[in-house]
């Protein structure tokens, strides 16, 4: 399918979603939200596919919610001339996505290649990997904004940093600076941002050669085991191994 608002390639089984509205650092439409979903069913019916990175154009990761958009389709909806489709913050992006991402098959990478503010921020929380440019701002600003976060990150941010930390970036919503993200869990590594790319793309391209039953079953036990017991745990590890070994 055609995209609009993001671009999606292939290339040595890896696929890059990249957010592609670079002169509003990439703000998040509900257009952008379907075609992600879109995107990432592409990726995981793609036999070709083993691994999914996605980033964003120009200077920034996201830049959060396009603010000026959701005044207009407010001052729509209260003049009964609402866009078609549903609402923001009704789209299956933010309704269902997040669960959908959080147990997909194939390893994902974030290259947060800048400012990561708000849904730029709770839609990378399901991602397997993180990988964010030095100096790169995230930030989780709703409260500033009369608004909760949303995309399941009330669970997701205290499992990553903790009660305290997650606490304390949603009811301050101060910005932080990668370099910090990483101390706290939120991002695995820093990189120079010239380097961003290259070195997500080595990470994604080792990934996807390798055995993508292993990687799905090594997933799903990962999952189960966080919040199971260990008996459970073991139980099951020896369940997905037996699955990734084909039942043999």
């Amino acid at each position: 399918m055609g995209y609009e608002t993001i671009l999606y390639t292939v290339d040595a089984r890896v696929a890059t979603i990249t957010l592609n509205r670079p002169e509003k650092l990439n703000a998040y439409v509900p257009e952008m939200g379907n075609e992600i979903v879109a995107a990432f069913a592409a990726a995981r019916e793609d036999a070709e596919v083993g691994a999914v990175v996605v980033t964003g154009a120009g200077r920034g990761f996201c830049a959060g919610v396009d603010l000026d958009r959701l005044k207009e389709d407010r001052a729509a909806a209260a003049a009964g001339q609402g866009r078609p489709g549903p609402p923001i913050g009704q789209e299956a992006f933010v309704r269902s996505f997040p669960e959908e991402l959080l147990n997909f098959p194939k390893p994902t990478i974030a290259a947060v290649n800048g400012a990561a503010i708000g849904v730029g921020v709770t839609f990378i929380l399901p991602f397997d990997l993180r990988i964010a440019a030095a100096g790169a701002k995230l930030a989780v600003p709703f409260t500033k904004l009369g608004m909760l976060p949303g995309l399941g990150s009330s669970h997701l941010l205290p499992a990553l940093i903790g009660l305290v930390k997650a606490k304390e970036l949603v009811l301050t919503a101060r910005t932080i600076l990668a370099e910090e993200a990483e101390r706290i869990g939120l991002v695995n590594q820093v990189v120079p941002a010239d380097e961003l790319l290259a070195t997500v793309g080595e990470l994604a391209r080792d990934l996807a050669g390798r055995d993508p039953r292993v990687l799905a079953a090594a997933k799903r036990s990962i999952l189960f085991g966080a919040q199971a017991s260990m008996a459970e745990a073991m139980k099951n590890e020896q369940r997905e191994g037996e699955a990734a070994r084909g039942g043999s």
